[in-house]
């Protein structure tokens, strides 16, 4: 049917213009904060790239609700700034009759949104958890790079390496300064190692000297070695699906269904229920008047998103602290505002209805 095909094809050109220029900005803000983790120390350059992946997978279900839903509201909005809707009012087709097109045009990005949320996004949470952590606890021998003076992780310590071993294990002319309350020592060794036993690693120094000196008295100790240990500050990197629900598969939730785990769930089924609200809602808010041109109705209908996101979250942490069940939220946010989009799709069929067959004969006479 012409109608159909028409709007299918308007959509699908807005979707995909919206779709390019918020990836394009979301994808530029994570490339600049992952370069200023990396610079920082928080996180390996190596793995900038790969990070920056995972960011963008557990962001790309917001942004394909929004930018579908920024297609509808433009989509419909020029339509009716066109007075292209007049045309179709007036040939007895209603703005209810739009639903039927739009969501044949949305049906394969919700399912897209449905597979990143339900299953994508704890996958993406726990890899690049697990790269952070990886890194962050790594050994302070390991954080050094040959020939530069590198902070510890905590910055109580500052290493200097001449050259290390292509395993970071094992490395040469180390030299340590490490402050400690008012106590300011400097080691230095012609070797050093890493050893492990159990969750800890030591590092063991061999044939050097360890200069200490007490800032309050002034006092100083010179001690020679020939092998000296101590810790290297670092822990096995544990799994990240003990951390944060936001890491835990979907089956696990459903299958430990604890507050937290709820909660999360009520997140990740909420974002899937509200990206399908929002194609209703937009189709209500796109209306406008032909004669006034102006952007207003796109300006509320994101804010209209932004209050709607936000009430996922907040519904996420009702759940929670025990104030909601999981179908309570559900129900409460999802199912209102699905009521909401119909009482007001009916309100708009409704007004287009009796307004513009009105219009039209007071325009013939």
């Amino acid at each position: 049917m012409v109608f159909d095909s028409t709007v299918r094809k308007e959509l699908a050109r807005g979707f995909g213009a919206t779709l390019v220029v918020i990836l394009t900005i979301v994808i530029t803000n994570a490339l600049i904060r992952s370069v200023g983790q990396a610079a920082s120390g928080n996180v390996a350059p190596q793995d900038v790239v790969l990070l920056l992946g995972y960011v963008t997978l557990g962001q790309l279900p917001t942004l394909l609700a929004l930018s579908l839903f920024i297609a509808v509201v433009v989509a419909l909005s020029r339509m009716y700034r066109d007075s292209e809707m007049i045309i179709w009012f007036a040939s007895g087709v209603g703005i209810g009759r739009f639903v039927r097109p739009v969501l044949r045009t949305a049906w394969p990005v919700l399912m897209v949104v449905a597979l990143l949320v339900l299953f994508v996004w704890p996958w993406g949470n726990r890899a690049s958890l697990e790269l952070r952590e990886r890194y962050q606890q790594r050994s302070d021998l390991a954080r050094v790079t040959p020939g530069v003076f590198q902070t510890s992780s905590d910055g109580s310590r500052v290493f200097f390496v001449e050259r290390e071993s292509l395993d970071g294990v094992n490395a040469r002319n180390v030299f340590i300064l490490t402050r400690s309350g008012q106590t300011e020592s400097v080691t230095s060794a012609r070797a050093g190692r890493l050893e492990r036993e159990g969750d800890d690693r030591f590092l063991v120094l061999e044939r050097g000297q360890r200069n200490s000196a007490d800032l309050a008295t002034g006092d100083r100790v010179l001690a020679r070695f020939e092998s000296y240990r101590l810790l290297a500050g670092e822990r096995a990197v544990r799994s990240a699906e003990s951390r944060s629900p936001r890491t835990v598969p979907t089956a696990e939730l459903l299958a430990q269904p604890t507050a937290r785990h709820q909660a999360e769930l009520a997140w990740r089924l909420g974002l899937v229920l509200g990206a399908a609200n929002l194609l209703l809602l937009g189709i209500a808010l796109s209306a406008s008047q032909p004669r006034r041109a102006s952007n207003w109705n796109l300006l509320f209908a994101l804010l209209s998103f932004v209050v709607y996101y936000n009430l996922i979250n907040l519904s996420q942490a009702w759940v929670a602290s025990g104030r909601a069940s999981l179908g309570q939220a559900l129900a409460g946010l999802h199912g209102g505002v699905f009521l909401l989009a119909l009482a007001m799709l009916w309100w708009r069929d409704h007004a287009s209805v009796t307004h513009w067959p009105l219009a039209g004969r007071r325009r013939a006479r």
